[in-house]
């Protein structure tokens, strides 16, 4: 799942990669904080949630979640350079 602060132009770059993706906006989750996304998109049957939110391993308690949480060390939300961290995840 692609955090709100991800651009959705990158859903379809991984979608041609073959995977399933699905932005926080289309779940109809924007605004929703940190803790409570994490815990919503893990009862609902998310793996990964992608975000660039470097401040939410710190925000949030993250061991005892099931959910994996992707977090680009990137300035910017472009496809142009978030797809640069494909190779790594």
């Amino acid at each position: 799942m692609l955090d709100e602060c991800v651009t959705k132009h990158l859903k379809p770059f991984l979608s041609s990669k073959g995977h399933d993706v699905i932005t926080v906006s289309e779940m109809k989750w924007n605004g929703i904080k940190n803790g409570e996304l994490l815990k919503i998109a893990e009862a609902s049957g998310f793996e990964i949630l992608l975000t660039i939110d470097k401040n939410i391993k710190y925000q949030q308690s993250l061991s005892q979640r099931n959910i994996v949480l992707v977090i680009f060390d990137s300035f910017s939300s472009s496809v142009e350079m978030l797809r640069n961290f494909y190779t790594l995840i």
